[in-house]
């Protein structure tokens, strides 16, 4: 396996030189393609136009492009010359652009063209349309002035959703992503001959680390695509003999309406690889049954780079379960940060080298995070006997009914194993009586029909009382954000009157 490297300045030119007529990046949208060299040179091209527009070490360069192989060059760019890439979430309203631009103090913003109406709505930094690398990195030099770049120099800074407030900068590191980078490739098993498909925004880590830094570092390739879409999504996987890809469990779900068009369209797939939120396990039963692929669930966060645990990419991996540490510790601490039994819920904590540096201008938030030397994660979990990890739900989600502990995650999955049920999301309310209460929002399956005391019935049987929701919902959509999570905060927000 190839060695580590102290900056992805250095890892991309070690890649370029060993690996210089392969085929590093494809842009499915159009069909333009280039080699470790090529891309290599183009990241060169696009890191002088920076250097003249004054762009120096440890500025912060906003992103706002669509999933292209632009985007993927300009992450590189801004790696190259010791600048900070700054995703910016495109789905966010103009007034959230506005705040994240400002608070990282941003010096430029590379910019895709579709998105000039909203960037005309806010306040912004000196700012360039970003479509073609070709035509806006123009004939510069493709040699750069040498900037000394060490492993703990800042690489990205990228905005977590918060659960109260505004969101936070979490920077990473350019040693974070190459172990991060380097535990995926090593965990999963990553050689030179994997082709790995992003169809997840890459202004998130999953996209980024997963299925771009990752193939960096294997020195294998990869294929962007503008966005997930079920109808072409195995014609793509034929046509460019995909091996795996990055998903979530709302994606595996649509894919199960959509079998490939050719038969063995889909016989060049490893696995796919599955975060953001637990897999339900009727789902990743079915997809697995259906397309003759193992679904790899794995966990992480933005402040662990990315992921931080998969289960093996074999017949041992445990479906319901997020898997083992890849390269990080991982424990489970109760509330006063004492490791709790095996099989008892607490607090997930982990530290290692693909764990953040700090929040940006929040010195109250880091130490908090980073209590007794570990990074307190928020979620809540398990560790069994053999060492496997399983989330059972964020500690801000959590439903405290009448002093009980319900976490909905519990009541999600069972709610999936009904016939009926397409998805579900189940929140906590305001009682008066016990504090909280629980609430279920199902959408059902095209063609079924259940009525709420049915539903109620169906949980009863399988969960304590204190557990079973108390009011069903039926809907047509639940909130998703762009990487198909549910968000259940938006159904307490928008179902208030009704509940």
């Amino acid at each position: 396996m190839p060695k580590s490297n102290e900056n992805l300045r250095e890892l991309l030119e070690e890649r370029a030189l060993r690996h210089a007529e392969k085929n590093f990046l494809f842009s499915e949208a159009d069909g333009r393609s280039w080699s470790y060299e090529e891309f290599y040179r183009f990241v060169n091209r696009t890191a002088n136009l920076l250097l003249g527009r004054g762009i120096k070490k440890g500025d912060v360069v906003s992103l706002l492009l669509p999933n292209s192989a632009e985007y993927i060059i300009a992450y590189f760019a801004c790696f190259s010359i010791g600048a900070i890439a700054g995703p910016v979430n495109s789905l966010l309203k103009p007034t959230e652009i506005e705040w994240v631009i400002g608070n990282s103090e941003s010096k430029l913003l590379l910019a895709g063209s579709q998105f000039q109406s909203l960037i005309a709505q806010i306040k912004k930094p000196e700012t360039i349309l970003f479509n073609d690398v070709a035509h806006a990195a123009g004939e510069f030099s493709v040699d750069l002035a040498e900037v000394q770049i060490d492993s703990s120099d800042d690489a990205i800074i990228i905005y977590t959703s918060g659960t109260t407030g505004k969101p936070k900068g979490c920077l990473l590191t350019h040693g974070n992503l190459i172990s991060n980078a380097r535990q995926i490739t090593d965990w999963l098993g990553f050689t030179e001959s994997d082709r790995l498909l992003t169809i997840m925004p890459l202004f998130h880590m999953n996209a980024v680390s997963v299925t771009t830094m990752t193939a960096l570092y294997a020195g294998a390739s990869t294929v962007v695509s503008p966005k997930f879409s079920a109808s072409r999504f195995w014609d793509i996987v034929a046509k460019y003999k995909i091996t795996s890809f990055g998903s979530v469990a709302t994606m595996l779900s649509i894919l199960m309406s959509e079998p490939p068009a050719v038969a063995g369209g889909s016989d060049s797939l490893r696995f796919a690889m599955c975060g953001s939120a637990p897999v339900p396990a009727e789902i990743l039963k079915k997809f697995e049954e259906t397309f003759d692929c193992l679904v790899i669930e794995g966990y992480g966060l933005s402040e662990s780079t990315c992921r931080s645990t998969f289960n093996p990419p074999n017949e041992n991996r445990r479906p319901g379960s997020c898997g083992l540490p890849i390269g990080n510790e991982m424990k489970i601490f109760d509330e006063s940060d004492n490791e709790v039994a095996d099989g008892e819920l607490g607090e997930i904590v982990m530290r290692g080298p693909n764990i953040f540096k700090e929040y940006y201008k929040d010195l109250e938030a880091t130490a908090k995070a980073f209590a007794n030397g570990w990074f307190h994660t928020g979620d809540i979990g398990y560790r069994d006997a053999d060492g496997f990890f399983y989330i059972a739900d964020r500690k801000s989600d959590m439903i405290i009914r009448g002093g009980e502990n319900i976490y909905p995650r519990e009541i999600d999955d069972l709610l999936y194993t009904h016939p009926a049920v397409a998805s579900a999301a189940v929140i906590g309310v305001p009682d008066k009586l016990y504090g909280e209460e629980v609430a279920a929002f199902v959408v059902l399956k095209a063609g079924e029909e259940v009525n709420e005391e049915e539903l109620l019935a169906f949980c009863a049987e399988h969960l304590a009382d204190f557990k079973c929701p108390k009011a069903i919902h039926f809907v047509g959509d639940i909130p998703k954000g762009p990487t198909g999570k549910l968000l259940k905060r938006e159904l307490v927000s928008s179902h208030r009157n009704r509940i």
